[in-house]
């Protein structure tokens, strides 16, 4: 048992006898002020403050319908799940000091960005509210407004509300993503380190040479990993996805008790999802800046600590050496854990508000006598998005058997049993929300129909999953193909990974395709009609199959958290120098993690997709609502309408630019610090020196706080300075509607651009990255080959494109569908 006795000391490898400190990034760890202050209560008065505020939200809730008082309840229940993960995260083993060092300056790095990101971020979000004050306070009114005796002041300051509100909560499911990410990432060294432990147990019992064993015989319980890293991301999941229901369950029902709806003289319960549209543009506007600067942040130091340290030094990945790792390993937590909970925040938000307005407006023109099914069974599918996606989360377990050789089982192929488990679970919960909600004496077998549809989102979301899994995973031939062209030289690989980028948006281009027309013909026909005999339910069978694609969002935001929690704790085994066997196991799982953020990507496009389609449709019903007249269709014939299409287009492209080259001069900063340090202290090579982590941290923190201003504020600033002047130009041309209907044009084309580029950047940057993952697996060479050089580069040139501004234009799709639907009074 000698073997074992050395893992357990952590004397194996091949850098133990050196000193392994490292600095912390901040004096002292820092705790948003909200949790500050929560903390600082008496439990006591703690406890009778909750009781008191669920007991008001579940008095709102009764007076509104006994559906909100179902969903608040399931998100009550589901955040009791969270509790539950989060102690079984937490009580697991942190591993041995070193891992602990090293993990605390990336929590306090992480913390410390965050901290100043958002920051930043809230005080653009209160001056953007006062621009929405000001805006709302001076607009016409709609007759519905007029009727229920909702003045210009009280929807200002309701919209500005709900816009906090949502930036509120986007900013808390942010901080909960880093949270968990920084806390969980050592956990999973420290379980794939005795998984590495226990598998050279039972090769010691069978008297079998360590050597003699190939490196798949280590991954031996690796599902004891994947049980920790999956349990920590669906921790982060459940919180986000149920935050997000709770919030537009409670603002519902606040506004209705508040305002006195369906109450002699008031509004009608069809029109208040429209007072919910701040809460989604809040959220939009705090996912587009995290995403932002987190992805920034994250591959600006990650491609300056390849290139001087992988191409330059020729050390490995996430070696201690190398002066931006522990930068590169903070981008981790903020880009892809604090900026997706976000961005998965706000796509919920956006989906179900958008369909919420669709379904109170199909249920007021055919005169349904309770329209609150219509309206409210968005809220309900995601409730059942937490049921089911906990189960698939729990039924991803850790195998016990010890002593005996487990047979290997691919990190995959473990994520896509419970995610079948997940949509399985789905498609029956959603049938039965569909006969529960959508049932109507006046269409017996619509709800059919919307069944049918939902699931039409739900294989659409399978097979989005699948197809960016192909054009990713190094299993196979698209991304083996990449390799391959890596052995003949630099441009060869560049050549390859543009041209799979390129190819690899043409399938999901079907899919979304086959799944609006099928989507809206099943609503079409579903038996709903208006009172000239109309059949008007096709807008309303698109928004069911988007919440059929997302009502598994939970759980894929699992499979998205798992990603960087791998590459985080791979990070961590290296840097702590522990030995080959235990980073062959955090190597299989970090490649999974770059095939399920692909693929997460890959579905978080397609909703995008279909939620800015629905989100079209609303802006024009609003834009008719305070016009007087209808608005139907835009014309792109007309010359006017045609450059708002060109000038939409123009906006994805010069927004992904300027993604790119941000990325790029914070990565040139990142490059030469790090150069400096290898020149001014020749001694780190030799271990003789330590690296200045905390100036490369520095260095990438307010670089990328800099840098996400300029496109983040384009973004904004775009649709609103396009819509008004061409408002004015229709003004003195006699064309009053000219201003909307060149945003219009502006939000289709700018939505389709918008998809295909990040459909290819996406893919792009996830081949180029398992190109070369598939290299370092002993192919072609294997590390420190040329063709490992070649797949370097090509991994360098497509980390901005998948971490940066890939993720960032789905959020911009929808925020600049959002936006639209927000200032839509100024543009008429």
């Amino acid at each position: 048992m000698m073997i074992d006795d050395d893992m357990e000391a952590g004397s194996l490898g091949p850098y133990h006898d050196r000193p392994r400190t490292f600095p912390n990034m901040r004096t002292k760890p820092y705790t948003p002020l909200i949790f500050r202050i929560l903390l600082g209560i008496n439990v006591r008065v703690l406890f009778i403050l909750l009781l008191l505020g669920f007991g008001a939200i579940f008095y709102m809730g009764a007076s509104t319908s006994p559906i909100i008082v179902f969903v608040i309840s399931i998100c009550i229940l589901s955040f009791l799940v969270s509790i539950y993960l989060t102690k079984w995260v937490l009580a697991k083993d942190e591993g041995p000091p070193e891992m602990v060092q090293i993990a605390d300056a990336i929590r306090d790095g992480a913390e410390g960005f965050f901290r100043t990101q958002y920051g930043s971020i809230s005080k653009m979000a209160m001056l953007l509210a006062l621009v929405i004050l000001c805006i709302y306070l001076f607009r016409n009114t709609t007759p519905q407004q007029e009727s229920s005796g909702v003045g210009r002041s009280t929807s200002a300051y309701i919209t500005v509300a709900a816009f906090l509100l949502g930036a509120l909560c986007s900013g808390i499911a942010g901080y909960v993503g880093m949270w968990v990410s920084v806390r969980a990432n050592v956990r999973v060294s420290s379980a794939a380190r005795r998984s590495a432990r226990e598998a050279l147990q039972v090769i010691s019992l069978l008297s079998v040479p360590a050597k003699t064993m190939t490196g798949s015989l280590f991954l031996y319980n690796t599902k004891k990993v994947v049980q920790v890293a999956t349990r920590a991301g669906g921790l982060s999941a459940i919180i986000v996805v149920g935050m997000a229901v709770i919030g537009i369950a409670v603002l519902y029902a606040t506004f209705y008790v508040w305002l006195g709806v369906d109450s002699p003289g008031s509004m009608k319960v069809t029109d208040l999802p429209l007072l919910l549209v701040g809460y989604g543009f809040g959220a939009s506007f705090v996912a587009l800046f995290a995403q932002l600067g987190g992805g920034i942040y994250t591959k600006a130091a990650d491609v300056g600590a390849d290139l001087v340290g992988k191409v330059e030094q020729g050390i490995p990945e996430d070696d201690p050496r190398n002066p931006a790792v522990i930068a590169d390993l903070v981008g981790d937590n903020v880009g892809d854990c604090a900026a997706r909970g976000a961005d998965l925040f706000e796509s919920i938000a956006a989906e179900i508000i958008s369909a919420m307005i669709l379904g109170g407006t199909m249920a007021q023109r055919c005169k349904i006598e309770d329209p609150s099914g219509f309206i409210l069974f968005p809220l309900v599918v995601h409730s059942f998005d937490l049921v089911v996606s906990s189960v698939g989360i729990f039924s991803i377990r850790g195998t016990r058997e010890s002593g005996v050789m487990a047979p290997i089982e691919d990190p995959m192929t473990i994520l896509q049993k419970g995610y079948s488990v997940t949509i399985v679970l789905a498609v029956v919960a959603f049938a039965l929300s569909t006969r529960w909600l959508l049932y109507t004496e006046q269409a017996p077998s619509a709800w059919f129909n919307f069944a049918l549809c939902g699931l039409v989102g739900i294989i659409t979301a399978y097979v989005f999953v699948w197809i960016t899994k192909y054009y990713t995973d190094y299993k196979h031939e698209p991304v083996r193909t990449l390799a391959l062209s890596s052995s003949t030289g630099h441009g060869t690989n560049i050549i390859a990974g543009v041209s799979l980028g390129l190819e690899s948006t043409a399938l999901p281009v079907l899919v979304i395709s086959v799944a609006i027309i099928s989507a809206y013909w099943l609503g079409q026909t579903c038996g709903l009609v208006d009172e000239t005999g109309n059949p008007i339910g096709g807008l309303f069978g698109t928004a069911v199959a988007t919440m059929g694609m997302l009502s598994t969002a939970a759980y894929i935001l699992t499979m998205d958290m798992f990603g960087p929690i791998a590459d985080n704790a791979g990070g961590i085994v290296e840097m702590s120098q522990q030995p080959e066997s235990v980073r062959e196991i955090t190597d299989v799982l970090d490649a999974v993690g770059n095939t399920t953020k692909a693929t997460t990507k890959g579905f978080a496009i397609g909703s995008a997709a279909l939620a800015s389609f629905l989100l079209f449709s609303a802006y024009m019903d609003e834009v008719a609502a305070f016009a007087h007249q209808p608005f139907k269709q835009v014309d792109i014939a007309v010359p006017e309408v045609f450059v708002g299409g060109l000038l939409g287009s123009m906006l994805i492209f010069v927004f992904s630019a300027w993604a790119c080259s941000a990325v790029g001069r914070t990565a040139q900063e990142v490059v030469n610090e790090v150069r400096r340090q290898f020149i001014e202290r020749p001694g780190i090579m030799d271990y003789k020196e330590k690296p200045d982590y905390g100036r490369c941290v520095a260095i990438v923190a307010s670089a990328s706080l800099r840098e996400m201003i300029k496109p983040g504020a384009l973004a904004i600033i775009s649709p609103i300075v396009v819509g008004f002047l061409f408002r004015i130009l229709g003004y003195y041309t006699g064309h009053p509607l000219l201003g909307a209907k060149v945003v219009a044009s502006l939000l289709m084309f700018a939505t389709v651009a918008g998809i295909l580029m990040a459909l290819f950047l996406n893919t792009a940057g996830g081949a180029w990255d398992n190109a070369k993952k598939y290299i370092e697996t002993g192919a072609l060479g294997g590390k420190g080959s040329d063709a490992h050089k070649a797949a370097v580069t090509g991994d360098t040139v497509g980390d901005p494109f998948k971490d940066t501004a890939g993720p960032s234009l789905h959020v911009l799709i929808k925020m600049l569908a959002t936006i639209t639907l927000v200032m839509a009074p100024v543009f008429l």
